[in-house]
């Protein structure tokens, strides 16, 4: 195994299952959500599993799924949004090829309705959403080898400026 071919890591809603998806296709391998092998493995969505247990069992269970997929996984890997929170998870990407997906508040808004399904955003939404980002946004860098805006952009747009970031070449 020599773990995946791209990391991407970013806010909710900015595109990373979508962008993921299709730069498997391009990369002619297979795709990888950290999120969805948590809903999987645990037969509840993300939201049950924040009220039910609350947020510190959510992020146990988000280390173990990020590093099983680190070192399974040979393909194109999302990250959930809070992953890079933990320094056991930061220290795992060092070295590794992470694209960090950006976007400003406006386009979040846009994107996800800074909606109340995201159990971190359901009270003022927008003041949240800013306040996680100021946050996160220095630990998302801080993993990346590239940053690529999503502003804006089409997923196309946005997986085309990913490979270009990595330089790597479609299959």
């Amino acid at each position: 195994m020599t773990g995946p071919r791209i990391v991407l890591v970013g806010p909710m809603g900015v595109g990373k299952s979508t962008v993921g998806a299709m730069l498997a296709q391009r990369l002619g391998c297979h795709f990888r959500d950290t999120d969805e092998d948590i809903v999987a493995e645990q037969g509840r969505t993300i939201a049950d599993i924040f009220v039910e247990e609350g947020e510190a069992a959510f992020r146990a269970l988000e280390k173990q799924a990020v590093r099983r997929a680190l070192a399974g996984h040979e393909g194109v890997l999302a990250l959930g949004g809070g992953s890079i929170l933990d320094e056991d998870t930061r220290a795992l990407l060092a070295g590794q090829p992470v694209v960090y997906l950006s976007m400003d508040v406006e386009e979040a808004v846009q994107r996800t309705g800074l909606n109340a399904a995201r159990p971190l955003l359901a009270v003022n939404p927008r003041r949240q959403w800013r306040e996680l980002m100021d946050a996160r946004r220095p630990l998302y860098a801080g993993v990346a080898s590239a940053v690529v805006a999503t502003d804006g952009r089409t997923p196309e747009e946005v997986t085309r400026a990913v490979l270009d970031a990595l330089e790597l070449k479609e299959a």
